[in-house]
């Protein structure tokens, strides 16, 4: 469903709309250019059996949501140049808006209060999210994401490599080229078969195909350069969840995150990259579900 959220139109995809049933919300945030449909329905079935309404949506310029071509497209390189010479990076939007974009979600559906969990960029957005309105947040959860300090590890060569790699023209061409990233970043614990992760890229691509949102959202994070050093001031229960495996983001982002983060608590995952899996859903989940009961037994007793 379409709702007007932070007066732009996001598309939302609610397992219990209009709830009055008392269900705790789980607000689950995606990661760069990735659609709501890229949660694992596993995941999504597995929060909803241990009694959570789970609320899903499109960031801005990505799936359904509205898009941004009015802003134009940034020179990426250029930013990227900036970005490494300490110079200011002026995005199209920022992340704060995208974090106040999921707080309009919140808004709109009249949810007072919600347990906000973001993988890679989604979790950057919540850490915004956490610090922009934490009265309305339950509980935090960044996964496979980063506090955005300088000086921690980069991307692996590998993975570097192609990123960087220009695909060939066509829809075809773009697909091979996110089959081979997406290969190249998972979960080598919890390899993918080819097969299926082509299957599911070119699903995502007939559901929307929009390169130049990408851009946009990677030029909001590059930019983002404040959120490290305000990380201290979040006060909700906060779990961090991290792959040791991980080439695109290394674990050492996870580390930082959770050092700065009061009380945050650290989980690693074994043989984890940067994607969902089966295998790595199951790890996630283990210490995700205990994370959000405790979390709801500090603010209602009857959860305990």
């Amino acid at each position: 469903m379409k709702l007007k959220a932070n007066n732009i139109d996001i598309e939302v995809e609610d397992t219990h709309p209009g709830d009055a049933s008392g269900r705790p919300v789980v607000l689950l945030i995606m990661g760069l250019g990735m659609q709501l449909i890229a949660w694992p329905p596993g995941m999504v079935q597995a929060l909803v059996d241990a009694g959570y309404r789970v609320i899903r949506f499109d960031n801005r310029d990505a799936g359904l949501s509205q898009k941004f071509a009015h802003l134009g497209m940034p020179n990426l390189l250029w930013e990227g140049l900036k970005f490494r010479l300490r110079m200011t990076i002026t995005p199209r939007y920022s992340l704060k808006d995208m974090a106040a974009d999921a707080l309009g979600v919140l808004d709109a559906l009249q949810i007072e209060k919600a347990h906000v969990v973001g993988v890679s960029m989604g979790g950057m957005m919540a850490q915004r999210l956490a610090l922009l309105a934490p009265t309305r947040l339950k509980s935090l959860t960044s996964i496979m994401s980063t506090s955005g300090a300088r000086g921690l590890p980069e991307a692996s060569p590998a993975v570097t490599r192609v990123l960087l790699k220009r695909p060939g023209k066509g829809l075809d061409a773009a697909i091979d080229h996110t089959v081979k990233l997406l290969q190249t970043i998972g979960s080598p614990g919890f390899p993918t078969p080819q097969p299926e992760l082509r299957e599911k890229v070119a699903a995502a691509a007939a559901r929307s195909f929009y390169p130049p949102g990408i851009v946009r959202q990677m030029v909001a994070i590059v930019a983002d350069t404040t959120r490290a050093s305000e990380l201290q001031a979040i006060s909700v229960p906060a779990l961090v969840i991290h792959g040791r495996a991980d080439p695109l983001v290394p674990f050492a982002g996870g580390e930082d995150t959770a050092r700065r983060i009061p009380g945050a608590v650290l989980h690693s995952v074994d043989g984890m990259g940067h994607d969902l899996p089966p295998g790595v859903v199951e790890r996630i989940l283990a210490p995700l579900i205990p994370h959000l009961k405790a979390a709801d037994a500090l603010q209602n007793p009857r959860f305990i």
